[in-house]
């Protein structure tokens, strides 16, 4: 479960869609990313933290609002809360705990916990916020497009990069908010891969990576498959259309709902631009 270990930061991956709970050690500080999924991994996380020196400050920062992240919240409720000020005024959080039921309900999952949503401690609201614990400082960037409400975060001086639902080696946007602003995230990232010096990105999904030409290179391909989907459906280009689909890792109902999602994004964005109502 353990999938990247190294210099106080621990990264888990659950069994389901590859997603990634992140533990910090600091001096001053323990730092626990979505923790996730099923309830022995989230045990797992819970046995790792409290090896660690129980008395420094525990903070759980969420990347965004999707159920699959804040899924543990209830696990960690002594921990002071981070997340975006999208988060904190979520306006679908019983929507987003009816997932989590529903979900438990389907697999017959019993946790020791009842789900709630997350409250935030500290709302993050405006790129460049800093959090300074201790020696280390966090700084934060609004990084709307896949939801609303996400952020990135970059731990220094470990150099540590936290993506939430971008980056992912294998997983292409899914696109839950908006086309341009993903675009303007993938912008952004390109700004942070040049204004810090990073060590490891930790993506929501997938593996994490030291390299930054490979950092380089998962926000190009991320650039190329919008501006060929843009393209496509633009052109009404149903053969690169239907190739994109195929190109999603893991190609399921799933994918294929989150690909037709996103051209209907790209539709709903750019119609009026193309003159198509």
């Amino acid at each position: 479960m353990i999938h990247y270990q190294k210099n106080g930061l621990t990264v888990f991956q659950s069994a389901l869609w590859q997603t990634t709970s992140t533990v910090v050690e600091g001096v001053e500080f323990v730092l626990i990313v979505d923790p996730s999924w099923l309830p022995h991994e989230i045990k797992a996380i819970q046995e790792h933290v409290e090896e660690l020196n129980p008395n420094k400050e525990v903070y759980l920062l969420f990347t965004h609002g999707d159920f699959d992240h804040i899924i543990g919240y209830s696990a960690f409720l002594n921990a002071k809360v981070i997340a975006s000020e999208g988060v904190s005024n979520h306006p679908a959080k019983d929507y987003k705990l009816g997932l989590i039921k529903d979900f438990d309900r389907k697999y017959y999952i019993d946790r020791p916990y009842q789900p709630k949503f997350p409250v935030v401690d500290i709302e993050i609201n405006k790129d460049g916020h800093q959090l300074a614990l201790g020696s280390t400082t966090l700084t934060f960037y609004l990084s709307p497009g896949h939801t609303h409400d996400g952020i990135f975060t970059i731990i220094e001086p470990q150099g540590i990069w936290i993506a939430g639902d971008y980056l992912s080696d294998f997983e292409l946007p899914f696109v839950f908010d908006s086309v341009k602003a993903y675009q303007s995230t993938l912008l952004k990232a390109n700004s942070i891969l040049d204004k810090h010096q990073l060590s490891v990105l930790v993506p929501g999904h997938g593996k994490t990576t030291e390299s930054k030409e490979e950092m380089k290179q998962r926000i190009e391909a991320s650039q190329t498959y919008l501006s060929r989907l843009i393209e496509a459906v633009e052109n009404e280009d149903e053969q690169t259309i239907s190739r994109l689909r195929q190109e999603m890792h893991y190609e399921s109902s799933f994918t294929s709902s989150c690909h037709e999602e996103n051209v209907q994004q790209v539709k709903r964005e750019f119609a009026n631009e193309w003159g198509k109502q």
